[in-house]
């Protein structure tokens, strides 16, 4: 019963630590990420094979915060998500990747880190 209890409350902590972010789509026929995405998950769904990241985006979101995009796959295929220096990331369907910008290049995070 006791350990019951601390699951529950492992869980209950959790749970309230998930925070809610905007979600954004790519426009049907568009290959880009916007600047204005940062922050925020860019959701796609039936995209193109390659989306380009944004050449120079802001180093800081619309709250402050360092720049990010989170992009979610829907599939139904792979999507690369590129930049013109060089960065390359393949999101599979189902998958989703954190995507960070320093004001010089790109890079991905794993979820929690950061």
């Amino acid at each position: 019963m006791k350990s019951l209890f601390v699951f529950l409350a492992l869980f209950a902590g959790q749970m309230m630590t998930l925070q809610d972010e905007p979600v954004v789509r790519l426009q049907p026929h568009r290959d880009s990420i916007e600047a204005g995405f940062g922050g925020k998950m860019l959701q796609l769904s039936n995209a193109p094979a390659i989306v380009h990241l944004p050449i120079s985006p802001p180093k800081l979101d619309d709250h402050g915060n360092p720049w990010k995009v989170d992009v979610k796959n829907f599939g139904p295929g792979s999507v690369t998500v590129v930049d013109k220096s060089g960065f390359k990331v393949q999101v599979s369907a189902g998958q989703t990747v954190h995507i960070y910008w320093n004001g010089t290049v790109y890079s991905l995070h794993a979820a929690g880190s950061l």
